[in-house]
């Protein structure tokens, strides 16, 4: 007999859950193009559903995400809509008119915006409606560009409810993910995981392993989760890969930094957004001679880049997308 999930109802407290699901007989179905694809779903489905992911990670054949569902809060149509945008970024023309109807709807509570609205609330702050959503929308994506039907996933997820203690040990289970698998030696590598999503910049990330691990700010908790990670991927487990002893001494000789270097490798898209990069003579000089021939930044002056190691004297021509995914 199926059994009823533990979850903590949103309107009493809010709650912290690590999950899991695989693929069906556990088959190898995902590649690179479907591990991207589902990253991006899940971030979509969380900030719809108005849940917060602390880490995940894909493999090729299951996903573990760790997500906080907040305390019941009234949402405003307003902020419907917004969510309702970041689930269709791309919508189609009639969706388009049709949200332009229901825009005008709501202002007035007419009965079918109403029923819009309910529907819509239904699937917002309840874990089982956000891993159902992530689930059926990767199915469909899957199965229509791989000309296959049926179904993706061999059963129900597993969930497990987590108490205050047992929040950041199952965080850095889950980025050691691909470690153990042998996939690579250091986390911030594998790029479909949360730990290499904050590293890369996406500030939504970074938040969400700072609530994870309790840190001040970014910089606090890149340094002690990053010892986390190699102080316990370190230790070797049976079947299955772990990170070398010289690797795990040289992270905690560091302090847990990451060279300059290591992290402008992990940026290179992310540094794109940045227009010019160098020192802070090198920027001006840029943005003077960008003002004589286009008349244009006027006000633009050299941004400092974010605080997550020693940048020295770089700044950028241009404020980086601070929430950049990947």
């Amino acid at each position: 007999m199926r059994q009823a999930r533990i979850k903590i109802p949103p309107a009493e407290a809010e709650a912290v859950y690590h999950c899991v699901s695989r693929t069906v007989n556990k088959e190898r179905l995902f590649d690179r193009t479907a591990k991207e694809i589902l990253r991006r779903q899940l971030w979509q489905v969380a900030d719809y559903c108005g849940v917060q992911i602390l880490t995940y990670v894909v493999m090729s054949n299951h996903f573990h995400v760790n997500v906080r569902v907040p305390r019941e809060q009234p949402v405003t149509d307003a902020e419907l809509l917004r969510r309702y945008g970041v689930l269709y970024p791309n919508p189609t023309p009639y969706q388009a008119a049709r949200l332009a109807v229901l825009q005008q709807q709501l202002l007035t509570n007419d009965p079918e915006a109403a029923l819009w609205r309910q529907r819509q609330l239904r699937l917002m702050g309840d874990l089982s409606q956000f891993i159902k959503l992530v689930k059926q929308r990767f199915s469909i994506w899957f199965n229509k560009t791989h000309g296959r039907v049926g179904t993706l996933w061999s059963e129900r997820f597993k969930s497990t409810l987590l108490g205050p203690g047992a929040v950041a040990p199952l965080v850095t289970y889950t980025d050691l993910n691909p470690v153990r698998a042998g996939l690579v030696p250091d986390p911030k590598d594998y790029r479909f995981c949360g730990y290499a999503d904050a590293v890369a910049g996406n500030t939504v990330a970074q938040e969400g392993l700072r609530q994870a691990i309790g840190g001040r700010d970014w910089p606090e908790t890149q340094t002690l989760y990053r010892q986390m990670l190699f102080g316990i991927g370190g230790s070797p487990r049976t079947a299955a890969a772990s990170i070398s002893l010289q690797d795990v001494h040289r992270v905690l000789e560091a302090g847990g930094q990451l060279p300059l270097a290591t992290v402008l490798r992990c940026r290179v898209r992310y540094f794109t957004d940045g227009a010019v990069l160098g020192s802070r003579a090198f920027v001006e000089e840029q943005l003077a001679c960008y003002r004589r021939k286009t008349g244009r930044r006027t006000h633009m002056v050299p941004h400092p880049l974010p605080d997550c190691t020693d940048w020295g004297d770089l700044m950028t021509f241009r404020g980086l997308r601070q929430d950049a995914i990947g």
